[in-house]
C-alpha cells in the first residue's frame, strides 16, 4: 500500500516537502491560495508594479503524481486532516507548513490571485499619492519597505520608527548596521531608533490621509500614510487536541531534532510554525522541508533519520533595486553591489523551477 502524506500549507516549506515525496507517496498538498505567492519579492512589487504578476506562480507543475487541493485545514490530528469543505483526508504522515500571518503588506491577505494583485496595485497607487510615509518597525520588513519606497519615489519623506536602540537587535556585525544606516540616509529615509509613539495614528493603516503623531520624547511627526511592519502570528487553531499539546506560548510547535512534532512519530512541522532556534526565513523553511521529507522517506522505505541543523544567523536585505547589505557566516559581509547582484531577481527562476513552472 502506498503511504499517504498530507502537507498542510503551500508556502516555501510546503512545496519543497510535497515535491520531494511525490515519487514515494500519495501526496496531497492543502493550500487555500490559488497560486504560490513569492512573498520575498512583494515589497519590490509594491514599488514596481512590473513585479506584481511575477509573484504568483501556479501550482500546476508541482506534483507529477499527487495533487494540490485548494482548501483550508480546520482540524489536524495524527492520521487525519479535516478540511473546511467537509472532506476528511486520511494520512499516514502529516507535514505542517502553515507559516505566519500578518497585516498587509507584511503578508498578502487575499487568497485569490486577482484580488491579491489588486491589493498590490492599490498599495502602489497609495504610495504614489502619499506626500509622506511613516513605517513602524525597523526589522527586515520595515527596512526593505523603506528602501523600496525611497528608491522608487526619490524625495518622498519616509520615516522609520523603532523602539529598539540598534538595528536587527544587535545580532549581526556592526558593519551591517552601519551600511544599512548609511544607505538609508543617502536615500533620504529618516531612521528613529530608540523611539516609540505615544499612540498609533488615528487613521487606518494604508489610508492616505494626513495625521500627526508624537514620540515619547515629544517629537511631532506628520505624514499621510502609515504601515505597521512588525508582529505576525503563527496560526495553530486548526490543531487537534493531541497536537495542540506541543504548542508553546508563542503559538509555535515544539519539534524534535528530526522536526517531528514533540510526542508524535509521524507528524512533522517546518518553517515559521516550529520552534527551531534560528531566524525564520524562506531558506530555512526549504531546508527544513528537505529534512522532514527525507525522514518520512526513511520511515517509509527504511533507513536512518536525519537531524536538522539550524542555520547560523544570516540575512540579506535589499534597499531598493541597487542597494542593501547582508551578512552570512560562510561568506561574510555583503555590500550594496553584492546584495543587488545576489538578490536582484529574488531568486525567481529558482522558485519557478521548484514549482515546475519553468
Amino acid at each position: 500500500m502506498t503511504s499517504k502524506v498530507v502537507v498542510v500549507g503551500g508556502g516555501y516549506g510546503g512545496v519543497v516537502a510535497a515535491r520531494a515525496l511525490d515519487d514515494v507517496a500519495d501526496v496531497t498538498l492543502v493550500e487555500p491560495r490559488e497560486t504560490f505567492v513569492h512573498h520575498v519579492a512583494q515589497l519590490r512589487a509594491a514599488a514596481d508594479p512590473a513585479w506584481i504578476d511575477k509573484l504568483f506562480i501556479p501550482y500546476d507543475g508541482l506534483l507529477a503524481r499527487g495533487r494540490v487541493r485548494r482548501d483550508t485545514a480546520v482540524e489536524v490530528r495524527p492520521g487525519a486532516v479535516e478540511l473546511a469543505s467537509g472532506v476528511r483526508l486520511d494520512a499516514d504522515y502529516v507535514v505542517l507548513a502553515t507559516g505566519t500571518t500578518g497585516d498587509f503588506p507584511t503578508r498578502i491577505d487575499a487568497p485569490g490571485r486577482d484580488a491579491a494583485a489588486r491589493r498590490l496595485r492599490d498599495l502602489h497607487e497609495s504610495l504614489d499619492r502619499a506626500t509622506g510615509v511613516l513605517l513602524l518597525g525597523a526589522g527586515a520588513i520595515g527596512l526593505e519597505f523603506a528602501g523600496e519606497i525611497a528608491a522608487a519615489w526619490p524625495g518622498k519623506p519616509v520615516t522609520l520608527v523603532d523602539p529598539a536602540a540598534e538595528l536587527l537587535g544587535g545580532r549581526f556585525p556592526d558593519e551591517l548596521g552601519s551600511a544599512l544606516t548609511r544607505q538609508l540616509d543617502d536615500l533620504g529615509v529618516r531612521l528613529l531608533l530608540g523611539a516609540k509613539l505615544d499612540a498609533p495614528p488615528d487613521i487606518p493603516a494604508g489610508a492616505v490621509r494626513p495625521f500627526t503623531v508624537t514620540t515619547g520624547e515629544g517629537e511631532v511627526l506628520t505624514a499621510d500614510l502609515w504601515f505597521a511592519c512588525y508582529g505576525g502570528t503563527t496560526p495553530s487553531a486548526y490543531l487537534g487536541e493531541e497536537l495542540a499539546a506541543a504548542r508553546r506560548p508563542d503559538g509555535r510547535l515544539a519539534v524534535t531534532s528530526q522536526l517531528r512534532v514533540a510526542g508524535h512519530e509521524r507528524v512533522f512541522a517546518v518553517g515559521d510554525l516550529n520552534d527551531s532556534p534560528e531566524l525564520k526565513t524562506g531558506r530555512a523553511a526549504g531546508r527544513q522541508a528537505e529534512v522532514a521529507a527525507a525522514n518520512i522517506r526513511a520511515l517509509i522505505e527504511g533507513g536512518p533519520l536525519t537531524a536538522y541543523e539550524p542555520f547560523p544567523d544570516g540575512i540579506i536585505l535589499t534597499l531598493g533595486p541597487s542597494g542593501g547589505a547582508g551578512y552570512a557566516p560562510e561568506f561574510g559581509f555583503f555590500d550594496a553591489e553584492a546584495t543587488a547582484r545576489f538578490k536582484g531577481t529574488f531568486l525567481l527562476d529558482h522558485f519557478r523551477g521548484q514549482l515546475g513552472a519553468g
